[in-house]
């Protein structure tokens, strides 16, 4: 038979999820879409509790976080850039910005106080890795989770080599000891610099997160951007914008996920079935 893609091997995952099993999900977009999926089934799952996090610095920082459960304080706000008028922080995505100051802490504390109980109590981490280019804001000298539409003078960006990657997701797994983690690299592509620059960024992910599960146990890698790049590389599959994934990319990669990693088939297809019947609202007469 004529073969029309060329199918990439996941294998399964020594790394395996129980639907029973308290998930934190954490890193770029495809861990939002992954999570939601999760949310949806009725998992019990803790999604981004600061926001969608795209480098390895960044999301050790939030793991930092949520293992002190150190809360947030004035001195840590920011106003947003491009006359936004709204509040939030280096440590979140835009997202959790609001109108004052206090508002802005009330809510990033109580997130921060779920999600550091969540982290504390759950078994396994997936993590998504999205670029190797991060952004230090050069006068607090912190790399920065996001920008906040702030004026591009304040930050310098640079991207991660190998040896500081690997060095993050090295600290990221101390910062999970006692848990099962997930590696994997997100499919969606970052062409601010060019398609060589994306290539070289997400190599250098690739690289680092290969090392450190070579060198862990109870650590696996998923090869999310392999199988965008390989069995879906038609643009059939990406959304307008021919960056991110189509949802039926993302609904294909989610089956191969759980190909992978989930256990209780079975019941897995019960719950996917309850969710599709949840969505069918019958119309009045």
């Amino acid at each position: 038979m004529l073969k029309l893609q060329t199918p990439v091997d996941a294998g399964k995952s020594k790394v395996e999820i129980s639907l029973d099993d308290k998930i934190l999900v954490i890193g770029s977009c495809f861990a939002d879409n992954v999570g939601r999926k999760m949310l949806d089934l009725g998992l019990d799952v803790c999604v981004n509790p600061f926001g969608t996090l795209y480098n390895p610095l960044s999301i050790r920082s939030s793991l930092r976080r949520l293992r002190s459960g150190e809360k947030f304080v004035a001195e840590e706000c920011r106003m947003m850039g491009s006359g936004a008028g709204l509040v939030c922080s280096f440590s979140h995505h835009t997202s959790f910005a609001r109108k004052t100051e206090d508002e802005f802490l009330e809510n990033a504390n109580a997130t921060l106080e779920r999600a550091s109980g969540f982290f504390a109590e759950c078994g396994k981490v997936i993590i998504t890795l999205g670029t190797s280019f991060c952004y230090r804001h050069i006068e607090d000298d912190v790399v920065v989770s996001n920008c906040l539409k702030r004026d591009a003078r304040e930050f310098e960006r640079k991207m991660l080599d190998f040896s500081d990657a690997a060095d993050a997701l090295r600290e990221i797994l101390d910062l999970c000891k006692g848990k099962e983690v997930i590696f994997t690299v997100s499919p969606i592509r970052h062409l601010r610099d060019g398609a060589h620059g994306n290539q070289l960024s997400k190599a250098m992910l690739l690289l680092s997160a290969d090392k450190v599960c070579r060198e862990h146990e109870g650590c696996e890698y998923f090869p999310a951007y392999e199988i965008m790049m390989d069995e879906l590389r038609d643009y059939r599959f990406y959304a307008e914008d021919m960056v991110h994934p189509s949802q039926q990319a993302v609904n294909y990669i989610w089956e191969r996920f759980c190909d992978f990693a989930v256990k209780e088939k079975d019941r897995l297809k019960s719950l996917e079935k309850a969710y599709r019947q949840s969505l069918h609202i019958p119309h009045s007469r």
